[in-house]
C-alpha cells in the first residue's frame, strides 16, 4: 500500500551458501588436455586445421587407437562449436579432388546425422531396440549380472584391449570410436548384459555424449539397430587388440601393469608363459585379472539365442 515502506526478506541460509565447487557438483578432473583435445571454438577450428591435414589418409588410420587417425572433433559437434555443415561441405570438396580419406570420413558424418533421423523418427528407440523383437532376449539378471557389468565398468575383464578402452573412458571421457564398438560387443555379446547399461554409462561418462549418435552407436553393436552389424557378429577382443593395436602401444599406456610383457603374451596374458610372467612382474589375479569368460564359449551362448529374423530391415 501507498506509504508503507517496503521490507526486503532475508535469504533463507541456504542461499547464503559459497558457490559449489566443481568436485562437489561430481566433477573430476580429466587428462584431456594431454590427449590435446583442446575446447571451446579456438579449439574446434585448430583440431580442424590439424584433423585437415591428416584427412587424405583417415581411411587407413581411424581404426588404430594408438594412432593419431580420427578428427577428435566429436565433442565440438555435440556442443556445437564447429558446424556440421562446414564439416560436410569442407570434406565433400576433398572427396570430389580424389580423397579417399575425406570420402570415409564423410560417411561418419553421415552416419552421425542418420542417427539423429532414427531418433527423431523412432523416438522409441530411445527406450529399446529399434528392431521390437530383439527386446525379447534374456540377458543376464541379479547379482551375476552386476558383478559381470561391474568389472567391465572398471575395466577388470581379462581381456586387455577391453579394459583399456574402459581405462581411458574412465580417465579421460574419451573412448576411440574402434575401441567403443570392440567394449560394447563384449558387454552385450559376451557377457550377455542388455546393451541399455552399456548405453547409460557411455552417457555417464563421454564427454562427447549425444543421445542419437550413442544410441545408435549401441544398437548397431547389440545388431537391435537400424542397418545394425548382423547378431552374428562378434568382435573378437584378441584378434582386434592384434589387428587395431600390434605393437600394444595403447595398453601400455593404459594399462602400465602390463607393460613389459611381450607384445604377443600382451594381448592375451592369459596365454603366457611362466617365465613370462615372472619377467614382467605379473601375477594374473593379483596384477591383472583372469578373464572373465572365454570368448569362444560366450560366442556360442550367444549365437544360440532366439532373436529377431536375420533379413529383419529398417522399414
Amino acid at each position: 500500500a501507498p506509504g508503507l515502506a517496503q521490507v526486503l526478506v532475508p535469504r533463507p541460509p541456504s542461499w547464503q551458501q559459497p558457490v559449489p565447487s566443481l568436485a562437489e557438483l561430481g566433477f573430476e578432473p580429466t587428462n584431456l588436455q594431454a590427449l590435446k583435445i583442446p575446447t571451446g571454438a579456438r579449439g574446434g577450428q585448430a583440431l580442424l586445421e590439424d584433423f585437415f591435414g591428416r584427412m587424405d589418409d583417415y581411411h587407413e588410420t581411424r581404426d588404430f587407437p594408438a594412432v593419431k587417425g580420427p578428427s577428435y572433433l566429436s565433442m565440438h559437434l555435440r556442443f556445437g562449436t564447429v558446424s556440421i555443415r562446414r564439416l560436410a561441405a569442407l570434406a565433400l570438396q576433398r572427396q570430389v579432388q580424389g580423397s579417399r580419406g575425406a570420402a570415409v570420413w564423410l560417411s561418419e558424418l553421415i552416419w552421425r546425422d542418420f542417427y539423429v533421423q532414427i531418433l527423431a523418427n523412432f523416438p522409441h528407440v530411445a527406450q529399446g531396440g529399434f528392431k521390437p523383437a530383439y527386446d525379447a532376449i534374456v540377458w543376464e539378471k541379479g547379482a551375476r549380472a552386476q558383478a559381470l557389468f561391474a568389472a567391465w565398468c572398471e575395466g577388470r575383464t581379462g581381456y586387455p584391449l577391453v579394459d583399456a578402452a574402459m581405462a581411458q573412458i574412465n580417465q579421460t571421457g574419451y573412448m576411440h570410436n574402434r575401441l567403443r564398438m570392440v567394449a560394447g560387443s563384449f558387454l552385450v555379446k559376451d557377457l550377455g548384459i542388455d546393451w541399455r547399461w552399456g548405453e547409460r554409462y557411455f552417457a555417464t561418462h563421454l564427454n562427447d555424449f549425444d543421445l542419437s549418435a550413442n544410441n545408435g552407436g549401441w544398437q548397431w553393436v547389440s545388431s537391435s539397430g537400424c542397418d545394425a552389424q548382423p547378431y552374428f557378429r562378434i568382435f573378437n577382443p584378441v584378434s582386434q587388440s592384434e589387428r587395431f593395436d600390434p605393437d600394444g602401444k595403447f595398453i601400455r599406456r593404459y594399462l602400465p601393469q602390463l607393460a613389459q610383457l611381450p607384445t604377443k603374451a600382451l594381448h592375451a596374458p592369459w596365454t603366457a608363459k611362466p617365465l613370462e610372467l615372472d619377467m614382467a612382474g605379473v601375477q594374473l589375479g593379483r596384477d591383472y585379472p583372469q578373464p572373465l569368460v572365454a570368448h569362444d564359449e560366450a560366442r556360442a551362448l550367444t549365437l544360440a539365442l532366439p532373436r529377431a529374423p536375420v533379413g529383419l530391415t529398417c522399414h
